[in-house]
């Protein structure tokens, strides 16, 4: 089967299917990372991970290692590869942490945040025309922020970040002032002391790390599908219940921001910590939350309402989601094999926050997204499960859900369908792959 027809369309009969071999196929695999991780933007990492002049992150992004640093003498954060420029083995070893140099441990090459090379043992052996200054580390060929967030790309050609992004801006903005509002309200301000980055919002220590023996694309699906949230929570919801929360059904509706990028907002039964209490968050933190609550929708009008009262699963593609409901984090989503993929999570929060406010948002996430939350574990069986199923004989997966709505629900699947068709155009613009 040809990429041209894993997708079937039928639009009098509101009919759209793909081919379950994208989900299953070693060659489609690798031509996605070719033509879709090496030619999009990629999330990397957050400014506010690397605070301090010589912190650094190690990452794996689009099946390439990578580490982030900032610069001891500028004070900018650059993005190498983390491969060293003499016989290839990797720079930096650790997941974080911070230092003035990088020293190779295979031969001892040594360079500085910059990424150059400043230190060969043994230099007088390589030759007289030999120049360190031309053996640094490679930086990325495309890096970019936009309000903290670090993107790179592997395409020197790709457009800006700004356009790039296109409307997901205005959710980011968004989510960017409240936080803003918050850190006031908490008596602080952006400029707070803990190191160079000055972005509103901030990565929290830890990082929720977990595989899913599925596809990548799977977890795209789940991750903005309001359609399975009752069926498959559905004990999430029962402790809601059992914690004198009056449950309702979720209702909101999807957007379409360009460049595959979509985002889903809607309402839900939970409290926010930016700004709805609910009971299950206890008594002590109802006072902070309302009185934050009536700041951010006094400063930024309806968009502090949508802040405070609505949840969003805002897409920027192709690996990153922002899952801002009952608390904020970032899902990083890394395909590692054709069915194996490695997603991160970190947990974003005003970088000045109410005590009190910043435990219930802690106790929020873990709740709801930990590792031994009510939701992940679910939604981890579930791809788990269609990853079976897809080399069942069965061919075609539907995602028709809402084709003829006029007001796209968020229940619906109009999100994945433009997510499917930027996929094939992507794997379209190359020669032919087979499936």
């Amino acid at each position: 089967m040809e990429i041209a027809d894993i997708i079937v369309e039928r639009e009098t009969e509101g009919y759209f299917a793909y081919h379950r071999s994208a989900l299953t196929s070693p060659e489609i695999h690798r031509a996605e990372i070719e033509r879709i991780f090496n030619r999009s933007w990629l999330y990397v990492g957050h400014e506010s991970e690397v605070p301090n002049r010589g912190d650094f992150v190690r990452r794996t992004v689009g099946l390439r290692p990578l580490f982030f640093v900032r610069s001891q003498t500028t004070g900018e954060v650059n993005v190498f590869y983390n491969s060293c420029t003499h016989r290839g083995a990797t720079i930096c070893r650790r997941d974080r942490g911070n230092g003035k140099t990088f020293q190779c441990f295979y031969h001892a090459w040594t360079f500085d945040s910059d990424g150059k090379l400043i230190g060969v043992p043994d230099e007088e052996c390589f030759g007289p025309v030999f120049d360190k200054s031309k053996h640094g580390l490679v930086q990325v060929p495309r890096q970019e922020s936009y309000r903290g967030l670090i993107f790179v790309s592997y395409d020197p050609h790709v457009e800006e970040l700004t356009d790039y992004l296109a409307g997901a801006r205005e959710y980011i903005d968004a989510m960017m002032d409240a936080a803003e509002v918050a850190a006031t309200f908490a008596g602080g301000s952006n400029g707070d002391g803990s190191g160079e980055a000055s972005t509103p919002l901030q990565v929290l220590r830890g990082t929720h790390q977990y595989a899913i023996k599925a596809n990548w694309k799977l977890l795209v699906e789940n991750s903005f599908d309001g359609y399975h949230l009752g069926p498959t929570h559905a004990t999430y919801f029962q402790f809601l219940k059992d914690q004198n929360v009056e449950v309702s059904p979720s209702t909101g509706s999807m957007k379409l921001l360009g460049n595959g990028h979509a985002v889903i907002e809607y309402t839900g039964s939970w409290g926010r910590p930016i700004a709805r209490w609910a009971s299950q968050f206890g008594d002590a933190s109802k006072a902070q939350l309302e009185a934050l609550r009536e700041r951010i929708v006094a400063e930024l009008g309806d968009t502090g309402y949508r802040m405070a009262e609505l949840n969003r699963n805002l897409f920027i593609y192709p690996n990153l989601f922002v899952m801002d409901n009952n608390a904020t984090a970032l899902r990083v989503i890394e395909p590692t094999s054709v069915d194996y993929m490695d997603v991160a999570q970190h947990e974003l929060a005003p970088r000045i926050e109410d005590p009190t406010v910043r435990k219930v948002r802690l106790e929020s996430y873990v709740t709801f997204a930990g590792p031994g939350g009510l939701a992940t574990p679910d939604d981890v069986e579930a791809l788990e499960s269609c990853q079976q199923g897809a080399r069942s004989g069965v061919e075609w997966s539907l995602l028709s859900r809402g084709y003829f709505s006029e007001e796209p629900p968020m229940s619906g699947e109009l999100q994945m369908r433009v997510f499917w068709r930027r996929w094939q155009q992507q794997l379209l613009a190359g020669e032919p792959v087979p499936a």
